[in-house]
């Protein structure tokens, strides 16, 4: 294999394009994603949880719970960018970094953005909602969602 080949594979890698289309049309199947959704109730659950006990407004957090779905609009410039944008903004990192930066100074807005922000992706992956695939919205890791084309 070339350099050439090498650079290609790990931009195609992380673009999502590296993917074939079944699995990407598939993504996970039987008990790993069981697995999967299960541990976005955990996390929903733990989530929830806490927030409870911390002690913040259950109106603060019905006003931000969604706030990380308006990644979507990034879906307006491309599926690629969209992806990209939803993905960052329904990974686990930037909200247990919100967290940690919360605990660390003494911050309790950001650990209560932390908790919402970690609720709101354990809902989503509880529901089949996965990270996308930059071939359009409905192609997951947890699968295909929504209707699929009958031909």
């Amino acid at each position: 294999m070339s350099l050439r080949q090498a650079s290609s594979w790990g931009q195609q890698l992380w673009s999502g394009e590296a993917v074939s289309k079944a699995s990407r049309e598939r993504g996970v199947g039987g008990g790993v994603r069981l697995l999967l959704r299960g541990e976005g109730v955990v996390v929903l659950a733990a989530a929830l949880a806490a927030y409870a006990q911390f002690g913040a407004g259950w109106g603060m957090f019905a006003v931000w719970l969604l706030v990380p779905d308006l990644s979507m609009l990034g879906y307006l410039a491309g599926p690629r960018l969209g992806a990209a944008l939803y993905n960052a903004a329904h990974s686990y990192a930037g909200a247990v970094a919100l967290l940690v930066l919360g605990a660390l100074a003494a911050m309790p807005w950001a650990v209560a953005g932390g908790l919402i922000w970690c609720a709101h992706i354990g809902l989503d992956r509880a529901l089949g909602y996965g990270l996308k695939y930059g071939a359009g919205f409905a192609s997951t890791h947890l699968g295909r969602i929504g209707p699929t084309d009958p031909w």
